[in-house]
């Protein structure tokens, strides 16, 4: 054989040698990614096509689903954008390595810090068992309210559990905490302008429920320990346990039904304890009460504060009334800077709490103000119907402690936080 075809020859073997190498190589490649597939099937929800056009249904391959599982890396980027996820019990092991850290506890249940197989940490809510109605109302509210939401502002809802031995919710985990930690708390303070900018986060959050959701979502539990903050100090309203959702073009757009008083006293509308007609204007009203104890940094009835002070709403109005702001910037201890925002921020309150509901502005109104792209007009006074008597009487109803019998005030203070035991009502 001459040395042209020897060296033909030699390039045929080595080309051959390359080409079963890289079928070999591919073919264990597609062994080892159905073998990784296969393995991530057991820990992650599966996902079934819907002919109706409605939102997929999760559930999980133990459970006997046929559909493939997807990648670890493709399910969080669902997670992300898509409704909430379901899970198994076996998934909620696994994701906070049996319940092995304790967030918070309350009337509801539990808290447990967890983390999904990408890293991503959560707060895994688990109810008690043997829900009675109240709880699973509670239970489809969150579910059914903030499972439709996506908004910077508003905790996000990952996935639920809904099994017969076990029913739980899973949060994004929020490392700061509820606001409550950082008005009320004098070893946790925030500086006025940090405070200022929660104010308007949290506002835009109510707003997207009210104004920018396919239907209105009234919260009806608005207050510091239901506002959470992220690690960057960006405010999220969360708790939904309570809210409702209203269809637009029907009368609870405007005028909607209660079966059960909501929201928490000190906080809740006089609608929601009076025979009056209900609206999203209750929210409203509950962040204007919100607003008062970021101004003051202390709840807003206070029996250790002097007489005219010890509610601390009115005595911001008398002195609007008298003109002196002074008063209450000193108080508040904003500074000559901060002057303009600061007295926003009190006429924003005093109109949030009139006692009409129709006096009161909409959120969308109270963020513009707040972010000074509108002038507010004086407040006309939110306690007028009230006398110095009537307001003593009435506080344990409307600006005092929660009862038992006059509403339900929902879940734990730190049910997503990791601020230890959890307060159940305040």
């Amino acid at each position: 054989m001459s040395g042209p075809q020897i060296a033909a020859a030699t390039s045929a073997t080595l080309v051959g040698a390359i080409i079963l190498l890289t079928v070999a190589f591919l073919i264990t490649k597609f062994c080892r990614k159905k073998k990784l597939q296969k393995n991530d099937a057991s820990i992650l929800p599966v996902k079934t096509s819907s002919s109706d056009g409605t939102p997929p249904n999760f559930s999980s391959k133990s459970e006997g689903s046929a559909t493939e599982a997807e990648p670890i890396e493709r399910f969080l980027d669902e997670v992300l954008r898509d409704r909430p996820v379901r899970f198994t019990p076996q998934q909620l092991i696994a994701f906070t390595e049996n319940y092995s850290v304790k967030l918070g506890s309350g009337g509801f249940g539990e808290v447990y810090k967890g983390q999904f197989p990408g890293g991503m940490h959560i707060a895994v809510k688990v109810l008690k068992a043997g829900m009675d109605k109240r709880a699973e109302e509670q239970f489809v509210a969150e579910v059914g309210t903030i499972g439709r939401t996506c908004h910077i502002n508003l905790v996000r809802l990952y996935g639920f559990c809904f099994d017969k031995a076990l029913k739980a919710l899973l949060y994004e985990f929020m490392e700061n905490g509820s606001l409550d930690h950082y008005i009320f708390d004098e070893q946790n303070r925030l500086e006025w302008p940090k405070l200022h900018e929660i104010a308007i986060g949290t506002a835009k959050g109510i707003q997207y429920l009210h104004d920018d959701c396919h239907q209105k979502i009234v919260h009806y539990d608005i207050k510091p320990a239901n506002v959470l903050l992220s690690r960057d100090l960006i405010p999220k309203v969360a708790d939904f346990g309570l809210a409702k959702l209203c269809e637009r073009d029907s009368d609870s757009y405007n005028n909607m039904t209660l079966n059960a008083a909501r929201g928490t006293p000190g906080y809740a509308a006089p609608e929601l304890w009076k025979p009056f007609p209900v609206t999203h204007k209750c929210d409203v009203y509950s962040f204007g009460m919100l607003l008062f104890e970021i101004l003051g940094r202390r709840k807003n009835l206070d029996p250790k504060q002097s007489e005219s002070k010890e509610w601390f709403p009115r005595w911001v109005w008398e002195k609007i009334e008298k003109g002196d702001m002074e008063s209450i910037l000193s108080l508040s201890g904003i500074s000559e800077e901060d002057r303009e925002r600061g007295e926003r921020m009190c006429k924003v309150a005093l109109w949030c709490v009139q006692y009409e509901a129709e006096a009161r502005p909409s959120m969308s109104s109270v963020v513009r103000m707040l972010e000074g792209e509108v002038e507010i007009d004086p407040p006309l006074n939110p306690f007028l119907y009230l006398t110095q008597s009537e307001v003593l009487v009435n506080s344990d109803q409307w600006t005092g402690t929660a009862t038992n019998d006059l509403t339900w005030t929902g879940t734990a203070t730190n049910d997503l936080t990791s601020k230890g035991t959890s307060k159940d009502q305040r």
